[in-house]
This record gives structure tokens, sequence and C-alpha cells, in this order.
């Protein structure tokens, strides 16, 4: 099973029919999506009510870790105990929980989060704290893949049944990891593509910094060996979850539409797609 969708539904001008609805166009379109709000701050109740209402029942999300549970913040500035942070954040999400909308939790790790023996013993707390829920881990490290590291990082993967997120970016000095083929659970893989700007990636500074970063338009035989990619990911696990976050320019939504296109996939029970779009999906 190949499952393809995008961060975010807000930024995606090309799924849009009803900038009051954009929630309920891009279900139309995709059965899951990357909730990256979620880093930033913990969502109240009350927004997951009603994104869970806006969708439909099969439709899923992968909820990105709060900040401060993958150490890009210090927990102390927002909770009294680690612990209390955890518990927080799975009862916010306990509705999408119970009513099968979470496909896994994302925990993206900062670049200076390396490999080493304290980060180690600290995804074993993150297993602990999350107990059997699905999470997906995306390193922005590269030692967690060197020679000597590799093989251990994905047993280690496997054996807390950690879900590997492969992961497409530039090969940036200090903040990038190799694309490593590779599942570590039999039920899901990531596959996350963020482009290919090295520029953007290689500056990370200046206000606007994010914007310049996944402002990329994959081409077409770049999508072709994602192809390749996909189909061998396939053979190691049940579902491989394609995620675009290549989204300054708009071009995930074109992107994942070409690449649903060359895979042939059709995805059922989605909302009703506006009339308006049928146009839409000729082009590609």
């Amino acid at each position: 099973m190949i499952s393809i969708g995008l961060t975010g539904w807000s930024d995606h001008d090309l799924l849009t029919v009803r900038k009051s609805k954009r929630l309920e166009d891009y279900s139309s379109h995709f059965p899951f999506v990357e909730l990256d709000t979620s880093f930033y701050a913990i969502p109240p109740t009350k927004n997951i009510f009603s994104w869970i209402e806006k969708t439909p029942a099969t439709f899923q999300f992968i909820p990105k870790a709060f900040q401060a549970m993958t150490l890009h913040k210090d927990w102390l500035k927002f909770f009294p105990t680690e612990q209390q942070m955890f518990e927080h954040y799975i009862t916010i999400f306990e509705p999408m929980i119970t009513a099968n909308r979470i496909k896994t939790f994302l925990f993206q790790f900062p670049p200076y989060f390396d490999c080493t023996k304290e980060h180690v013993q600290y995804l074993r707390k993150v297993r602990q704290y999350m107990g059997e829920l699905p999470i997906a881990i995306e390193f922005r490290h590269s030692s967690w893949y060197s020679d000597t590291n590799k093989e251990n990082t994905l047993a280690f993967l496997t054996e807390e049944h950690f879900i590997h997120t492969v992961v497409d970016q530039p090969q940036t000095p200090g903040n990038s990891v190799p694309l490593i083929v590779k599942g570590t659970n039999d039920e899901l893989t990531l596959f996350r593509l963020h482009g290919q700007n090295y520029e953007g990636w290689l500056d990370a500074s200046g206000p606007n910094w994010r914007e310049k970063r996944t402002l990329y338009d994959y081409s077409s035989s770049e999508l072709d060996d994602f192809v390749t990619i996909i189909r061998q990911l396939e053979t190691e696990s049940k579902e491989v979850a394609v995620i675009f976050n290549n989204n300054s320019g708009g071009h995930a939504a074109k992107n994942a539409k070409q690449l649903q296109k060359k895979l042939q996939l059709t995805f059922d029970h989605l909302a009703p797609q506006q009339t308006e779009l049928n146009l839409f999906e000729e082009d590609f």
C-alpha cells in the first residue's frame, strides 16, 4: 500500500476551492496530512475535534511532536516535568487516537541531536512515554548513518518499533542526512521529501530561511527515481506514506499529483471533490 500526503493543508492553493474550507478541500485529494502546527504549539482539544469532524472517517493525521519533545527547546519553559509534557500531548490527541485517525506521530529531531549514548537513551524515554503509539523518527545529524553507526541505528529503530523516516534533502554540511532506503517497521515507513534547494538549506539564517529551504519543484525524472525507491520500501512495510514538504513555491501539491499518476494510485473514501477541481485534475 502506498499513500501520499502533504505538510499542512493551508498553503496548497491548487487544491483549494473554498478558502474557508481548506481542510475539507484537501481531504478530497489525499488520505492523510502531516500536522506541522503541533510542533510549534500543542493544539487545544477543540481543534482536534474540529479537524476530525471536517474530514472523512478514514482520513488520518501525522502530528509532529511538540518542539520541546524533540529537544528543540527546553521543556522547563512549558511544563513542570518532562513526563507531564508527554502526558498532556497524548491526552490532547486522544480523540484522534481513539478514532484511528493517527497514522503515526512524527518526531523530527534537530541537527544537533547527534548519535550519542545520551540521545539514544532519550529515544528510549520517548518510547516509554509514548507507550505503544506509532512513532516515526527523522534525524537531521549524519552521525546516525555513519559507517560506524548506520546498521546499529537501523537495528535500534527496529528494536524499539520506531518507524524510519527516509529523507530526501540536499546534502548540506551540518544539517542533513543521506537518503537511506530502509524500513524498520513492518507496518509503516515514511518517505519525507523536502526538495533539493541546496542554497536554501545551506543558509539557515534570516527571517525567511524556512521559505527558502522548501522552495523546490521536483522534475519528472526525480519523481521517477522516487517510484523506484517507493517500490523497494513497499517490500519492507505494509504501507509507505510519502510526504511532500516542498511547498514554499506551491509545488508540493503539483508534485504529489504527478507522483500519484506515475504510481497509478487511486485513493478511496476521500471527501467529495468540488466540480471546479475536475478541470485541474486533467493537468496531471
